[in-house]
Parts: structure tokens; sequence; C-alpha cells
């Protein structure tokens, strides 16, 4: 009896020692020291589907960026859904069928220009802009000056970097 009551004893302290190592990881992760939080976590995986569409492999090439949307997500910065974005057309260049990837290159601009306001990012939300006047989606266009021109206020600086992304893009979708 005694040696099932020492066994029990050590499986608790056993588990008590992993449960209070998970915790620790946790507020670790959450502190976002630089090793638990990189700057720019899609990056690495965009350059792994860079290199895989280098060598044709395609299926490598979509898991990547497929990691690279989960890093992007993670970070909640815009900048990362308008690289994940971008690489969505790369891959989709590559497959042939670009087509295919503008739900996924739109559906990222979206999470890029919902990121970047929420950010309060003029800058964020023009290149997201941008990069739907470059999908040709002239509702998304017409929602993100709106949106810059919220953002930019009575600066006149910043209205004039709206007028200038207006005038550059409305035209050409009309």
């Amino acid at each position: 009896m005694d040696a099932d009551r020492v066994g029990r004893v050590f499986l608790f302290l056993v588990l008590g020692a992993a449960a209070l190592l998970a915790a620790l990881e946790v507020t670790l992760a959450r502190a976002g020291g630089p090793a638990a939080k990189p700057d720019a976590p899609w990056l690495t995986p965009l350059g792994d589907m860079d290199r895989a569409l280098a060598s044709g492999d395609l299926v490598s090439a979509a898991t990547s960026r497929h990691r690279a949307d989960l890093a992007a997500l993670g970070s909640r910065r815009w900048e990362g859904f308008l690289a994940v974005g971008d690489a969505a057309l790369r891959l989709g260049d590559a497959s042939g069928d670009r087509r295919a990837m503008k739900p996924e290159a739109r559906r990222a601009y979206l999470s890029a220009l919902t990121h970047a306001r929420a950010q309060r990012s003029l800058d964020g939300v023009l290149r997201a802009t941008e990069s739907f006047a470059r999908l040709g989606d002239r509702d998304l266009v017409e929602q993100g000056l709106r949106i810059a021109r919220d953002l930019a206020g009575s600066d006149g600086d910043a209205q004039a970097q709206v007028a200038t992304l207006a005038g550059l893009w409305i035209g050409e979708l009309l």
C-alpha cells in the first residue's frame, strides 16, 4: 500500500510540475518577449513559399502561404495581411490560375483594411485600398477612401495623400 501511495504522490508532483511549466510557457508567450513574438512572423513562411514557387512545388507553396496567413492572424498587424494577400496572387500566377486566388487575396486585404482602421493607420488603409484597386474592386476602393478621409481628418497633408490615391485609381475603375 505504501508503494501505491508513493506512486500517486510522485504522479501528482509530475503532473503539477508539468502544469506549472505549461503556465510559464503561456505567460512568457503572452509577455511578448522578442524570442516569443517575432516582429513579422509571416516573413519566414512567405520566404518558404517563394522558394517553393521557384522550385515549382505548388503544394509546399500553398502550405507555406497558409502558415503565413496564420502568422498574420496571430500578429493582428495589417502589414502581415497585405503581404499574405500579395502572396496569394503570386501563388495564383505561378499556378496559372490567378482568378482562383483572388478571393484569398481579397479576404487578406479586407483583414488588412480592418486592422489598419482599428490601429488608426492611414498608411495601412491607403495601402489596403490600393490593393483593392489592383484587384479591380471598386466598392472596397470607395470604402477604403472613405475610411482614409475619416482618418486623415483635418490634416492637409494626409488629405492630399488620400486625394492622390483617389485620383490615381477611381478613373481606372470607372
